[in-house]
């Protein structure tokens, strides 16, 4: 060590950490390598275990599809948004449903009142689904769907409305979420109880083999499991313990890996410690290339491959001096990229306060145009390789998401750590610690606990108009006037029988959306057969 080193001044603060608080170094040397395999030789990109990347030429080949996530409203605004978007450069759809879409609700239910289009766009039946990608040829875009207990009927809508394009299925493109498991941990969209839910995805699974074998069958999200308050390291160790929970249910159901392995996706949160998120979506695609062929004895390298999208941090927008939000999203979008995602949504400026508007979600998207077209960064495949920090970081964070998974293990699954509340728990108790600092001022959040502005600059929202939510259910009973009551209540009778045996779920539902049975009408006949799950409460 030189003595201009042992020397130095005084540091800022008396011990550092990333955002998730793992220790980091005052200087990061090869030293800090030394020992680790992994970390002296992070291999190649498309060569296992995936460290750099999962294609050789990553980005050379082909940028990341930018997929802005996008729904409001009735069918025909969200539409007219979708279209925007596209002309403006957008290469994917991602949508996003209102919340009583989400739980299994019609849009004239009780509950539903006053929630109608607020969080996302109101489906309730083909009709709306043809509304909304009315112009939009389904066999030529990518979608991705954000639904999870309903997923498997809004994927047949889908299904229903690219037939009647007249569409090869062969050739449908997207991803739909399907994550069941992250709902009971951290955001509580669900509608059945554990193990039914689990037999739904892997309905879904089964079907999409065949009938739609480019479609990604779920995105195990950790997303929402970092903003429900979760470190990196717990992100990337409960996602893949969803992960490998969903791998088990589907072998347990009679499938073969290397059959539905490689139509799984990942979803990751993009926050705002730079040199941390890089390291992170490295660290777990290693990982999870060792977990596929490892525990799982995957042959397909594809089935070892962890392909994500990523979505920059909601959690971490702030309703003050919103347009700092702006640089947020842009230092979180270029995490990502140097961490080698598939595809990225960027979050608006707006977001903290509202739906975004048309243009700040522009705005959004011209971020992640800039950082592929003037930054230079996608020109190199993971340029941070090699890098004492990055390789350091990544090791450590491979090392506490694998202590996770051992702990969960031992307690006999993720299906078990979740009906237990360990992962609640351990949840909670970082959003208090992170909260904690906030408070204390050991973590400055700008314009928040520190740099405040003295008169807050108002800007422009995006509001709902409250006769859009009427308009929708007044559709809605028309659409249960003039269709063809006898042939929807069979087809609904057909799922309710099918819902008692051990058949797949998806013809049968494919079958009820066909005949204009609602999404309220399918929940209920599947709620009469599985039940609801009843949330345990932990402290």
């Amino acid at each position: 060590m030189s003595d201009a080193h042992n020397n130095k001044p005084a540091e800022r603060k008396p011990v550092f950490t990333t955002l998730s608080g793992l220790p980091v170094e005052c200087l990061y040397t090869e030293e800090n390598l030394r020992g680790s395999e992994a970390a002296e030789h992070p291999g190649f990109p498309g060569e296992f275990p995936f460290t750099r990347g999962i294609y050789p030429t990553m980005y050379r080949s082909r940028l990341w599809t930018m997929r802005q996530y996008a729904g409001f409203g009735t069918a025909a605004e969200s539409n007219k948004r979708y279209r925007y978007l596209l002309s403006k450069g957008q290469k994917g759809l991602s949508v996003a449903f209102d919340l009583p879409t989400q739980i299994g609700m019609d849009s004239d239910h009780a509950l539903a009142a006053g929630e109608v289009g607020k969080v996302g766009v109101a489906i309730d039946s083909i009709e709306d689904m043809q509304t909304l990608f009315d112009g939009i040829p389904l066999q030529t875009v990518s979608t991705s769907m954000t639904i999870n207990a309903t997923a498997a009927i809004l994927l047949c809508l889908y299904v229903a409305v690219a037939k009647k394009q007249g569409a090869s299925l062969q050739k449908l493109s997207g991803t739909i979420q399907n994550d069941i498991l992250k709902e009971y941990i951290a955001r509580g969209t669900y509608i059945y109880p554990v193990r039914p839910a689990m037999r739904i995805v892997t309905d879904i699974f089964a079907w999409c083999k065949d009938a739609l074998p480019k479609w990604n069958t779920i995105s195990i999200s950790g997303y929402h499991i970092r903003e429900a308050g979760s470190t990196a390291v717990q992100e990337v160790a409960f996602t893949l313990a969803d992960g490998i929970a969903y791998v088990q249910a589907a072998l347990y159901a009679g499938l073969v890996v290397d059959d539905f392995a490689p139509q799984l996706s990942f979803f990751f949160n993009a926050h705002s410690d730079l040199l941390e998120e890089i390291s992170k979506f490295r660290a777990a695609r290693r990982l999870w290339a060792h977990i596929m062929k490892e525990r799982f004895a995957a042959k397909d390298p594809r089935s070892l491959t962890l392909r994500f999208h990523a979505q920059t941090a909601g959690s971490s927008l702030t309703a003050q001096q919103p347009e700092n939000n702006i640089v947020r999203v842009g230092i979180q979008a270029l995490a990502a990229v140097l961490g080698g995602c598939q595809s990225l949504h960027t979050n608006s400026l707006d977001e903290a306060l509202a739906l975004p508007t048309e243009d700040a979600a522009l705005i959004a998207l011209r971020t992640q145009q800039i950082i592929a077209h003037e930054t230079g960064v996608a020109n190199t495949i993971d340029p941070v390789a090699g890098s004492y920090a990055i390789e350091s970081l990544t090791g450590q964070i491979e090392a506490g998401a694998n202590a996770y998974l051992q702990k969960i293990d031992a307690l006999g699954g993720m299906l078990q750590a979740i009906e237990c509340g360990f992962v609640q728990t351990e949840i909670q108790k970082a959003a208090f610690d992170y909260q904690h600092a906030v408070e204390r001022k050991q973590q400055i959040v700008v314009g928040v606990n520190e740099f405040q502005a003295e008169e807050e600059r108002q800007i422009p929202t995006l509001c709902m108009d409250p006769a859009l939510e009427r308009e929708q259910v007044a559709r809605l009973r028309a659409l249960r006037v003039k269709r063809d009551s006898a042939k929807t209540k069979a087809t609904l009778g057909e799922l309710e029988q099918h819902a008692r045996t051990e058949e797949n779920l998806l013809p049968a539902i494919l079958a009820a959306v066909e005949n204009f049975a609602t999404v309220g009408e399918i929940s209920d006949t599947l709620r009469q057969v599985f039940g609801e799950y009843q949330e345990s409460v932990v402290l």
